[in-house]
């Protein structure tokens, strides 16, 4: 026992055996380095999926819309339209968080970046391997940034805050979602094939996905959490 202890205080020292702020700071770090991967891959994603010419998601065809009227980037639109949302958290009584915030700035900063570097595809096909590129990476960064645990995007953030008043989710997103495509679409934003494979794939992708770019509890971590 003593041996043990010897040991361990040895190891401690040497930088060996971390302790456990050591730890928190790690896994902090990890959370971190996970939202910001993740808010850019989905900026890039959304990049790809606008290039592609064939459809967008139902918010980017609502800000394309307005990008459009108002003679401006996509990117600041995305930003506005976050602040926005952000907004009706309040009646809601929702509380952002890190990435919350992160993601309301970063993405769209991503998207004006990455649009001015991306070229536009010309044959159909690569349109195709575009929006398919862009699906992929956007259910890959959001299990990402979502994994992180640091707080959901503005937009989710709403649908989750009205669905905890005794609404169904899936009927909230479908009504919201209806709702910015509609008015995006009046407004001119892209709506075709991508719009639908979109609304088909990402669900499922975030999905799987999830499980597996989530970072895990530490064993007892969930337990003192309730006890609190």
């Amino acid at each position: 026992m003593f041996a043990d202890v010897s040991a361990n205080m040895w190891a401690l020292r040497a930088g060996c055996v971390r302790t456990p702020e050591a730890v928190r700071r790690g896994r902090l770090a990890a959370r971190l380095a996970r939202l910001y991967l993740g808010l850019v891959g989905f900026g890039v994603s959304l990049a790809l999926v606008v290039r592609a010419r064939l459809g967008l998601g139902p918010w980017d065809v609502l800000h394309q819309g307005i990008a459009r009227h108002l003679g401006m980037q996509l990117g600041w639109v995305t930003i506005g339209v976050s602040g926005l949302v952000l907004l009706a958290w309040i009646p809601l009584r929702q509380r952002p968080g890190l990435g919350t915030v992160s993601n309301a700035i970063i993405v769209g900063l991503v998207v004006n970046g990455a649009l001015d570097v991306l070229p536009t595809p010309g044959p159909l096909g690569w349109r195709a391997a575009w929006l398919a590129g862009g699906i992929v990476l956007n259910g890959l960064a959001t299990a990402c940034y979502i994994g992180a645990g640091l707080g959901p995007g503005p937009r989710d953030g709403l649908m989750t805050g009205i669905a905890a008043r005794g609404y169904s989710l899936r009927a909230v997103r479908t009504l919201i979602e209806l709702s910015v495509l509609a008015i995006g679409f009046a407004l001119g934003g892209t709506v075709g094939a991508g719009t639908v494979a979109y609304a088909l794939s990402i669900g499922p992708l975030t999905h799987v996905l999830l499980p597996r770019l989530a970072l895990k509890e530490q064993p007892g971590r969930k337990g003192a959490r309730d006890h609190d």
